[in-house]
């Protein structure tokens, strides 16, 4: 297989530089001093996001629970929390003695206020406040979560943009989208602090957990870059920011620590299974050939330099939903790829026409050359700037190259597998799956981890997708600090960084 050579980090890192002008508060051994790939999209609560985002608000805001990095959960401004019987309410015990930076109480009417705006709100997490039905304030340090039905991914979600409190003065209030209030580790200095150049934490000194932060001060510089990024690391401006495969050996050779994580799947989502705009795609035979058509172990070392992990299913190592035994289902057969086609009734392949999103260009010649190896001949249309998402969603493409990440079992059902995921961008209706989805919804315990791994079966036994391998994130960092990554997340949590002994 050819495939081009990739350029050299030297050369990319060597293109760009890190103005100095973005830094105008200087790294220090009291510093914590991040980078990120993207600018700050607002500290309105009801806009939080996850991914790159967290670096912008964790500093600011504190959560009801908190993920550590093994996965597991722990308390956070909720000291314990239970489930009844059939998971429809959940009760939370709240923290006491803490205050908002503004003075204002933390006690259960302000859990109520947050997820209620969280729920009425229009930004990406807004779902993680609707499957409750009711909000219950049973004393200041109790209130109590009614669901509709059971949502499994409730903790989760309370970890991360579901549960971050502010105060209830600042939600919608003018100016919190740049001036957030909450009751976390650090302040926003908003008078040091530059939007789209460097947002300024101090610290809380009233905050409950001060050990668990080390750092007397936080800076995050937006740097779309990535040599940009890279030169900000090598040159102890920043201590951490996320890189790619390409920068790992450079990184590695000049001493710093480069983290991996799992989070995300490189592939095809077969999205068209009902035929539509190709037709070919509704038979699971078809499907399934595309799967058997990719050499996946030589497009893992030469994209992204052996970086990742093959794998037939979208979800990793830790999920629910994750399952060993279907890690080789599809392993690269093209001769077998060509006689399901044939068998299908394409025994001359069909044409499938995908959208070009530039962040995958690098993949396109080789889905060419491979899927035309069995018969079936790839185009790609290019796109309008900044229309990648909105076209993918609005279900214009049978098949499209992405990468997806997985938050945990039940929140990647909604966002890739459901009938109305934004993700399931075809609104297929898989009678089958859906009563496999409910199954998973309402069991409970080992039973309901083998619902979850029923759902997955499903899924690749019907080549839903076509993955090739798991992309993992490199996040590189100084040698000063300690880092470990978050389960999920392409970044670490604020939580995740410590000081080098």
């Amino acid at each position: 297989m050819r495939i081009t050579v990739l350029v050299g980090a030297s050369a990319l890192i060597a293109a760009a530089a890190f103005s100095p002008a973005q830094a105008e508060v200087p790294n220090d051994r009291e510093t914590l001093a991040l980078a990120s790939r993207i600018d700050n999209n607002s500290f309105d609560r009801a806009e939080l996001a996850i991914g790159n985002q967290v670096q912008f608000w964790q500093p600011v805001f504190d959560t009801l629970i908190i993920q550590k990095p093994d996965g597991s959960f722990g308390p956070g401004l909720a000291t314990e929390w239970s489930y009844n019987a059939d998971a429809t309410a959940l009760t939370l015990t709240l923290r006491q003695g803490v205050r908002f930076t503004d003075g204002a109480p933390f006690d259960a009417n302000a859990v109520k206020a947050n997820l209620e705006y969280l729920a009425a709100g229009a930004g990406p997490n807004g779902y993680m406040a609707r499957s409750i039905s009711e909000i219950k304030v049973i004393s200041d340090t109790q209130v109590q979560l009614i669901l509709a039905e059971p949502d499994p991914a409730m903790l989760w979600n309370l970890s991360t943009v579901g549960g971050a409190m502010a105060s209830p003065a600042s939600l919608g209030a003018a100016g919190s989208d740049t001036a957030p209030v909450g009751s976390g580790p650090y302040v926003f200095d908003a008078a040091a602090s530059v939007q789209g150049s460097q947002y300024v934490y101090n610290r809380n000194p009233e905050y409950w957990d001060t050990a668990a932060f080390p750092f007397d001060r936080v800076t995050v510089t937006p740097l779309t870059d990535n040599a940009a990024r890279m030169n900000a690391i090598f040159a102890g401006q920043v201590d951490g920011a996320i890189g790619d495969s390409r920068v790992v050996a450079e990184s590695e050779a000049k001493g710093f620590t480069v983290t991996f994580g799992d989070i995300d799947w490189a592939g095809i989502t077969l999205a068209d299974r009902k035929g539509a705009i190709a037709p070919p795609l509704a038979d699971v035979r078809v499907r399934q050939a595309i799967n058997l058509a990719f050499d996946t172990a030589s497009i893992l070392k030469f994209v992204d330099l052996g970086h990742g992990k093959l794998s037939d299913q979208i979800f990793p190592e830790g999920n629910g939903a994750y399952d060993p035994a279907l890690e080789d289902r599809y392993p690269y057969d093209p001769e077998k790829a060509r006689s399901l086609l044939a068998e299908a009734g394409y025994p001359d392949g069909f044409d499938l026409v995908f959208p070009e999103v530039r962040p995958f260009a690098a993949f396109y010649p080789i889905v060419q050359q491979q899927l035309a190896d069995i018969g079936i001949r790839a185009t790609f249309e290019a796109l309008p700037p900044g229309s990648a998402l909105p076209v993918l969603r609005s279900g214009k493409y049978a098949a499209f190259v992405f990468n997806f990440g997985s938050a945990n079992a039940w929140t990647d059902f909604q966002q890739y597998l459901t009938t109305n995921a934004p993700y399931n961008t075809a609104k297929v209706d898989d009678p089958v799956l859906t009563e496999l989805v409910r199954k998973a919804q309402f069991a409970t315990g080992e039973a309901q981890l083998e619902a979850f791994r029923e759902v997955n079966r499903h899924v690749v036994e019907n080549a839903y997708f076509a993955p090739w391998y798991r992309r993992f994130a490199v996040y590189v960092s100084g040698k000063d600090i300690t880092v470990q990554s978050q389960p999920g997340n392409i970044v670490p949590y604020l939580r995740n960084y410590g000081i080098a002994r």
